[in-house]
């Protein structure tokens, strides 16, 4: 017997427009790029302001003090590009800081063993060198077309006005609670009177004040993105981290640099699907298409859910033996959207805090908040993936573009920690192996194998179809819920000849698509 807590039917339809769009897990972000796709911005403009605006709309998922990756498809020179701003360790922090306490770590994403203090996990010596801000100026310089200030409006008048205190806010601030009170600086923010703010009319909600973002936002406006690793804004991070007890120093940010990297690339029946390479999920995800055959039937089923799991399967043995360590059921914060112009240029980028709230500590000179990267390095010394100075952790994002005779198809990608790949790669091959559409390969059911030796499986899913799962591992049935997140949360757009349409998780009541 299922142990529910929702019971009702949820159905989203998709959105369409011969113009822009903008799928987001916040409606109010998407409302902000689709006002740079209105004012003759193009998909890379509308996904950089969407982003901004996630800073303020969604900080518990993602911020400028987080880290990401993007793939971006220009129309003009059929040409696909991965955009890699993930999290880097101090080049000056010591491994031996983070000892083993020789107790479990919290149920916070991986299975890890514990750290002393859990510092690994939130608190400063918990943040890695942040890269948002990098990858997003990267890609504007790049392939923008409108003016960097006008693109970065939308989030400083979001942020002049603060943070809109609904239910879904409520929820978010109240299951970390304990870990933001550690914080001075994130518990005056997020919980005044020292407790989870709530509204009681949707007419007039409150907003919390966001202290000197606004500001910061508008230094970055002014003086460009650079400033954020080698100015004012800079020395203000390096200054409030160090102060934190932090080991990330001016050096660091003035180091860190964003990058342009081949994706990967995995053909599945005329479709050409782009990722991620390097360490993000992007190798898993080609390895598991790999045992995956093209030809699954006319009609999805147990064969090609039995398929998707032993790939999976296989393929997470292989991730986690080599390169991380077992996964527990844990809380995410990560966001992603997708856009699409009506000349076919298309995003599909993952940005990340790691934990929900990341590391829960907001630096007190800028009001920015941190992320939590050390947590994605294994504490166990001698891994592949153990803490290391100046070192690069394994991620999870996998963001994808797949095209068509070399033009843009569909952008996607999710949120959802380990459970993001399993969900990526389902939707795809919905869409490639049995020409599903983009509204029904969003309404339809999906398991989940993030780890080698267990799956779960949307209950709505017929008893053939279970079963055949559990032969391959065992498996348990579950609700696709808004909360907790049994499944990864996917964000995608699609384009028709030229129609362009949006998708956004069927259960996340704030995701939405916004047509510019």
């Amino acid at each position: 017997m299922v142990d529910r807590i929702e019971h009702w039917q949820i159905t989203k339809p998709v959105t369409r427009s011969k113009g822009g769009l903008v799928a987001s897990q916040s409606r109010i972000a998407a409302e902000a790029g689709a006002e740079v796709l209105a004012e003759g911005g193009n998909a890379i403009d509308a996904a950089v302001a969407t982003a901004f605006a996630l800073t303020v709309t969604e900080p518990w998922m993602s911020g400028i003090g987080g880290i990401g990756s993007m793939i971006v498809h220009v129309a003009k020179d059929k040409k696909t590009y991965a955009v890699d701003y993930g999290p880097i360790a101090a080049r000056g922090l010591d491994p031996k800081r983070y000892p083993l306490s020789g107790k479990p770590g919290p149920a916070d994403l991986f299975g890890w063993p514990g750290v002393l203090d859990d510092r690994n996990v939130h608190g400063y010596e918990s943040i890695a060198v942040p890269g948002s801000v990098a990858g997003l100026g990267l890609v504007h310089n790049r392939f923008g077309k409108l003016p960097w200030k006008k693109v970065v409006a939308p989030a400083i008048r979001l942020a002049r006005k603060g943070l809109r205190v609904d239910w879904w806010t409520t929820l978010q601030i109240a299951a970390e609670a304990a870990d933001l009170r550690r914080d001075p600086v994130a518990r005056k923010t997020y919980m005044p009177g020292d407790l989870p703010p709530v509204t009681t009319t949707t007419v007039t909600p409150p907003y919390l004040d966001l202290g000197p973002l606004a500001q910061t936002l508008e230094r970055l406006q002014t003086a460009g993105w650079e400033d954020y690793y080698k100015g004012d804004v800079a020395q203000a991070i390096a200054k409030d981290l160090k102060a934190g007890g932090s080991p990330i120093r001016a050096e660091d940010l003035a180091a860190y640099s964003a990058r342009l990297v081949e994706p990967i690339t995995v053909e599945r029946n005329g479709v050409v699907l782009h990722t991620m390479s390097g360490l993000f999920a992007g190798p898993t995800f080609r390895a598991a298409f790999s045992n995956i055959p093209t030809k699954l039937g006319t009609k999805i089923g147990a064969k090609a859910f039995a398929a998707y799991a032993a790939a999976l399967s296989k393929a997470y043995a292989d991730r986690l033996t080599k390169m991380g360590a077992e996964d527990v059921k844990g809380k995410g914060s990560t966001t992603h959207l997708a856009t699409v112009d009506a000349d076919g240029n298309m995003v599909s980028l993952t940005n990340t805090l790691l934990s929900r709230f990341g590391s829960r500590s907001v630096l007190p000179t800028t009001g920015i908040l941190m992320n939590n990267g050390m947590m994605w390095f294994d504490p166990v010394p001698g891994k592949p993936n153990s803490i290391e100075a100046g070192k690069r952790p394994l991620t999870n994002m996998c963001p994808v573009i797949g095209t068509r005779n070399g033009k843009g198809w569909f952008a996607i990608g999710g949120s959802g920690g380990r459970k993001i790949l399993p969900a990526i790669l389902q939707i795809c091959s919905f869409i490639s192996d049995f020409g599903m559409t983009l509204e029904e390969a969003f309404h339809q059911p999906r398991i989940d194998v993030s780890a080698p030796d267990k799956a779960t499986a949307d209950w709505r899913l017929d008893a053939k179809t279970i079963a055949a799962v559990s032969k391959v591992v065992p498996t348990t049935a579950v609700e696709a819920a808004a909360y907790p997140g049994n499944f990864a949360n996917p964000i995608a757009v699609m384009r028709n000849g030229k129609t362009n349409e949006g998708m956004t998780n069927v259960t996340l009541p704030a995701a939405s698509v916004a047509m510019g």
